[in-house]
């Protein structure tokens, strides 16, 4: 009984995970798109885009480490 809750609980924190990195990726790709656009980006803009970065690859490196797949689905 408790296995099972453990295998959902897991794919489900699994498919979150997936949600955010993907949400995350394309915040940090946007942001990123902004500044190399830009002629005078503020250090705000600069340390933000840099944040996002960071975030995604943290999340990429913890979907790695759970051995997930993101792509396309079918």
């Amino acid at each position: 009984m408790f296995f099972r809750r453990k295998g959902r609980l897991r794919n489900e924190n699994n498919q979150k995970l997936v949600q955010q990195l993907e949400g995350i990726k394309r915040s940090w790709l946007n942001q990123k798109s902004l500044l190399e656009k830009s002629l005078d980006p503020s250090e705000d803009a600069i340390i933000q885009t840099k944040i996002a970065e960071i975030k995604y690859f943290y999340l990429f490196k913890e979907a790695k480490r759970r051995k997930l797949t993101v792509g396309k689905r079918k």
